[in-house]
């Protein structure tokens, strides 16, 4: 009798936290299930996503924060780290659409902000630089997608519609509607024009700011070697 009450009672809070988050966490969920292939339906994001989990233990650790409950909302931020290996704190803020891919690893600091529609992919780290007070982690706007393993570093702006590359190392403000790639981190334009298709997760096809000028190098080098040859020619 005690093991069918323990099963009842453990299907009644499966259920109603199934409930809750599909009431609550709704924005998350769709962003999970328009982003990851791998996502088979509302169910499985909501039981088995590491990202949603750690969402759910941030919304709840900043509830508690807003209404000055000390020392609880840094607990339950620990826990959702032990949990699910992603530390978000509580005085992050964070918008609508928000999705950590896999997650493993994520950092975001006490003064992060992030815009509406970010996903962040395992391993991202948006920190401080030194022990300052105050503002002191990166502010991202929507629309950005961080690549695997990026740090975005300090009090600095990244723009709506931008893509950082996988282990990009970002110091310096990034404007909207660009590509940052390398260490440290090297921004490519995209001429002021939004991403096609808004969300773009491609890493495979990301430019190489580096590459192109020294590809523009070569190219000049070998014009001024033709002309060069070419007055030669003429003087003979």
């Amino acid at each position: 009798m005690l093991l069918l009450e323990v099963v009842l009672i453990f299907a009644a809070a499966v259920l109603i936290y199934y409930i809750l988050v599909r009431i609550f966490f709704i924005d998350a969920v769709k962003a999970a299930m328009e982003r990851d292939p791998a996502a088979a339906n509302y169910a499985e994001i909501i039981f088995t996503y590491s990202g949603l989990h750690a969402l759910v233990f941030y919304r709840s650790a900043q509830m508690l924060r807003k209404i000055y409950i000390p020392l609880l909302p840094r607990v339950l931020s620990q826990l959702g780290r032990w949990v699910t290996g992603i530390e978000i704190h509580p005085g992050a803020r964070i918008g609508r659409g928000f999705f950590i891919d896999h997650g493993m690893g994520v950092v975001i600091g006490e003064t992060a902000i992030i815009g509406d529609n970010v996903t962040l992919f395992q391993g991202v780290t948006l920190g401080g630089t030194g022990k300052e007070k105050g503002k002191r982690h990166p502010t991202l706007g929507s629309n950005v997608v961080v690549g695997a393993g990026a740090k975005i570093l300090g009090d600095i702006t990244v723009g709506n519609n931008v893509m950082v590359g996988a282990n990009a190392v970002v110091l310096r403000d990034v404007p909207d509607s660009s590509t940052v790639v390398g260490v440290p981190g090297r921004v490519a334009r995209t001429r002021g024009r939004r991403i096609p298709g808004g969300i773009n997760l491609d890493h495979t096809s990301l430019p190489d700011p580096l590459q192109q000028a020294l590809e523009r190098l070569q190219h000049e080098i070998d014009h001024i070697e033709g002309e060069i040859g070419e007055y030669h020619e003429g003087k003979r």
